[in-house]
């Protein structure tokens, strides 16, 4: 088989060929056993993963086809296994680089359905569930004996969605890894909960749980909590102590119902983060332990029932040597402000002590925390003096409300102005006199200024923006003071203004063009004052767009400029009370988000555009006191149930008219930001015997499918009939369409409003019968038919025959209660010698004894509230049948003309 050679002294072995041959041929046939073995591995690590895919698909679709009902954005269009048998390419999955599905987000998907747990967690190796802002119903439960493997999920957010039956702790006994759950911003009526170690985040805020167990248990078992967080719910009971909370970062119960004394320990050592604002939480705050709050940097005990001495603050609050946030506003604290206290946190940023009953001056103690100090307000007390000197190290403030103080002195130029990085300035209410100081101006940061209620006078300083570095004022409000001269046109330079407040001054001449062009003005509003000149006739074409428009009670003249059509973002226009002519303009109806249009108390002319029905959203409509004539055009209700005005953040008050005879119109709603309630007295244009003012919010009380809620076309010349479309307007609680010149019957339709309050018809031409609808208007507290050629019996039904004879006063054909019975040799009002209602009030029959008025404010069923008083038995009461803001209405005998001085 070998052959050999001798070469010199060796030898060398050589194999024969075939040998050689056989080696190859073995060699050959191992390499290619083992390269099919590794394919075989291959293809069955293949198999197994596609089949790991089939499983992980099939378990996706199962609870797409349980959960999702809806898909109103096609997320889960890709889900679809004839299309790719993949998961990990599906829209929303993310895999592991092993093709483990572990992470799901739909996040703000907009997905409808009833959430499955058990099909959602049968998906193996998934960690990571992002359900945020969607609309899944259901709860928690998770049946796990149908569950092929362990639950390994470590963070499930289901917040922003509609659960609303009460949590079951499947999940959380299931889920033994669960590390974060977030189930915020539900209708979560309760929950069962028993968690583990592992549960570090637990958010159930902004829910409907009011059972006090489930956070006693959340606290009984927070040992590694870090964040705990209840807030927005309806809890009640007494909180107990946090001792075992010893990891705990985050405990936020704001906004609950809690109550009793704040418990010794509250706060654990790592506590860093406490909001118990908007709770019942009582207790002598001088007495609330301090002693473990060293990492405590944000403590929120706002609106709550705390008492107490301001010098007796409690002196363990020292030990919160990293605190940045203390808000102790609107609670009973007294006395004045410890300084030596709120002096030495060192870090400090906002402090609010607004809305307590502190007196005295302001600490100069807490000048000692400028380094840090960005924000601070002391508004709502009753401080005088002014900001202490020390307060002009602080260069860092940035925020200052001191409002509604008794606050006074020069501080505004020796303090304020020398403050680099102040935004914000708000001092309204208060004693603060002289003139605006022109030395504001080097607050080049400042943004807002608001300087209202307070007794400045002098003219309004022409150097703010005087350079482009100081034209950040954004709003500039100066209400109810006493300030004199002409508007400066150097505002113009101010490009960032939005707002501008000068209303009740005593300001004269026109308003510059240079402000009527500002890029940026929303908000112009100048009320009570001498303003005269001209509405431009380019308004709204070459600057901003102009939200609230609210010049009334001045001297403007001219027409209403049809490029007012052009400012289609405006909201609120009262122009009344000037002396404006011509007719209004025919394309205003292009105002879509127009809410209040107030144009009584002019010299106007024309007919009433039929487009103003086209405004969606216009819920006011006040054209009394001019000289329109024509019809009432029947279109005015065509918006009638298809409303949605734009919301309003202005103050308002409403100043009744109760006697309509003497006084233009049945009332008058102004702006009312920044003004003192006693200064009103002075934007009544005619003598009124008897008035009320009522504050509020909140225009109207619907959100959709509204109407008009107050329509006053009284005092006009007005003819025709009345349109029975009116009747449509099932929000409307005041009508008044006196002392015009309508004819024809009254409407039956007028039935339909259905929260009817004033309904004054007087001082027209109408005849015919008063139609039985009107007595089912059950909230109708004030009807006035005088003066008209109406006949027959009054009807019996409902309240008619409870007002005031005068009421249908010159009637001649009426008969019936409150009138003498039909048959009567001489009905009431049908000779010359019926006495007058000041002549009847001096006699007062059981009628004559009645008296109404409006109110209007906000409540549970609308704007327009009713109070009612009368002398039967000679007893007077008032009864308030709705709720307002602002306590008991302020009554005044007399109002006064409107005087300029």
């Amino acid at each position: 088989m070998f052959s050999s050679k001798m070469i010199g002294r060796g030898w060398i072995w050589r194999p024969q060929k075939e040998w050689l041959q056989v080696f190859y041929i073995i060699f050959f046939l191992f390499l290619s056993r083992f390269s099919m073995g590794l394919e075989a591995n291959r293809l069955v690590s293949m198999a197994s993963k596609q089949q790991s895919l089939n499983i992980q698909a099939q378990a996706l679709l199962a609870f797409k086809n349980s959960s999702v009902k809806v898909d109103p954005n096609g997320l889960l269009n890709s889900w679809d296994y004839s299309v790719s048998s993949n998961p990990c390419s599906w829209k929303g999955v993310i895999c592991s680089f092993n093709a483990h599905v572990t992470d799901l987000n739909f996040r703000n998907g907009g997905l409808i359905g009833q959430l499955q747990m058990s099909d959602l967690l049968n998906i193996e190796n998934l960690r990571h569930v992002d359900l945020h802002g969607n609309y899944f119903s259901g709860d928690l439960y998770f049946n796990n004996t149908v569950s092929s493997s362990p639950c390994v999920l470590e963070a499930l957010d289901l917040s922003f969605n509609n659960l609303s039956e009460s949590i079951s702790d499947g999940v959380l006994v299931a889920c033994d890894r669960l590390t974060s759950l977030n189930l915020s911003h539900n209708l979560i009526p309760g929950a069962s909960l028993k968690f583990g170690a592992s549960l570090l985040e637990l958010d159930l805020s902004s829910n409907l749980i009011s059972d006090f167990s489930t956070l006693n248990y959340s606290i009984m078992n927070c040992q590694n909590l870090n964040l705990l967080n209840f807030s927005g719910n309806r809890l009640t009971g007494r909180l107990g102590s946090l001792s075992s909370c010893k990891n705990l970062s985050v405990l936020d119960l704001s906004y609950n119902a809690l109550s009793g004394v704040l418990p010794t320990g509250l706060i654990a050592d790592s506590l860093k983060f406490l909001d118990l604002s908007n709770n019942n939480i009582s207790g002598n705050f001088s007495e609330l332990e301090f002693r473990n709050c060293s990492s405590l940097s944000l403590l929120n005990l706002t609106q709550n029932s705390l008492y107490g001495k301001g010098t007796a603050f409690p002196g363990s609050l020292r030990n919160c040597q990293l605190l940045e946030r203390l808000d102790l506003s609107n609670n009973n604290l007294q006395g004045n402000i410890s300084g030596s206290v709120l002096g030495e946190l060192r870090n400090l940023r906002h402090l609010s002590l607004a809305q307590n009953q502190f007196f005295g001056a302001i600490p100069l103690g807490l000048g000692s925390i400028c380094d840090t100090l960005e924000e601070l307000d002391l508004s709502g007390n009753r401080l005088s003096g002014g900001l202490p000197l020390t307060f002009v190290s602080c260069s860092s403030l940035q925020s200052i409300n001191l409002g509604n103080n008794q606050l006074s002195g020069d501080f505004l130029q020796t303090v304020i102005s020398t403050l680099p990085n102040l935004k914000t300035l708000n001092i309204p209410f208060n004693n603060i006199s002289g003139s605006v100081p022109l030395s504001l101006t080097n607050c080049s940061q400042l943004e807002v200024l608001d300087l209202s209620s307070n007794a400045l006078v002098g003219n309004i300083p022409s150097g703010f923006c005087s350079s482009p570095l100081s034209s950040s004022l954004q709003n500039i409000l100066l209400a109810g003071n006493f300030l004199s001269g002409t508007l400066p046109s150097e505002l113009g330079k101010c490009k960032n203004l939005r707002t501008i407040d000068f209303s009740l001054n005593n300001i004269s001449g026109t308003i510059p063009s240079e402000i009527w062009t500002l890029p940026n003005l929303s908000n112009l509003i100048m009320w009570g004052n001498n303003i005269s000149g001209k509405i431009p006739e380019d308004i709204c074409t070459s600057g901003g767009d102009l939200e609230t428009l609210i010049l009334n009670n001045n001297s403007i003249e001219g027409t209403i400029p049809s490029a007012l059509t052009n400012c289609t973002e405006l909201k609120w226009v009262a122009l009344s009370h000037n002396r404006l002519t011509g007719k209004i303009p025919a394309g205003i109806g292009n105002l879509q988000n127009l809410v209040i249009l107030q144009l009584d108390d002019n010299l106007l002319t024309g007919e009433i555009p039929p487009r103003l029905g086209e405004c969606g959203s216009l819920v006011w409509l006040d054209l009394n006191s001019n000289s329109l004539t024509g019809s009432i055009p029947t279109v005015l209700a065509k918006q009638a149930g298809f409303i949605s005005p734009r919301p309003l953040n202005v103050k308002y008050v409403f100043v009744t008219n109760e006697d309509r005879k003497t006084c233009r119109g049945a009332g008058e709603l102004l702006e009312f930001n920044g003004i003192r309630a006693g200064r009103l007295a002075r934007i009544i244009a005619d003598t009124c015997t008897d008035s009320r003012m009522y504050p509020g919010m909140k225009i109207y009380s619907f959100s959709s499918n509204g109407s008009m809620i107050f329509l006053d076309l009284s005092q006009n010349f007005l003819s025709g009939s009345i349109p029975t479309s009116l009747g449509s307007l099932s929000y409307l609680q005041v009508l008044n369409l006196r002392q015009n010149e309508l004819s024809g019957n009254i409407p039956y339709s007028l039935g339909g409003l259905k929260v009817i309050e004033i309904l004054d018809l007087s001082d027209n031409q109408l005849e015919g019968n008063i139609p039985g609808s009107l007595g089912i208007l059950s909230f109708l507290v004030d009807l006035d038919l005088s003066n008209n050629n109406l006949s027959g019996l009054i009807p019996v039904s409902g309240q008619l025959s409870t007002f005031r004879p005068s009421r249908y006063l010159n009637n001649s054909g009426l008969c019936g209660l409150p009138l003498p019975p039909c048959g009567s040799e001489t009905l009431f009002g049908s000779t010359g010698d019926s006495k007058s209602d000041s002549e009847n009030s001096s006699n007062p029959s059981k009628f004559d004894r009645f008296w109404v008025a409006l109110v209007l404010g906000y409540g549970s069923g609308g704007i327009v509230g009713v109070v009612i008083g009368n002398w039967i038995f000679q007893l007077k009461y008032d009864l308030f049948v709705k709720t307002f803001i602002g306590g008991r209405p302020q009554r005044r005998k007399r109002f006064k003309r409107f005087k300029r001085n």
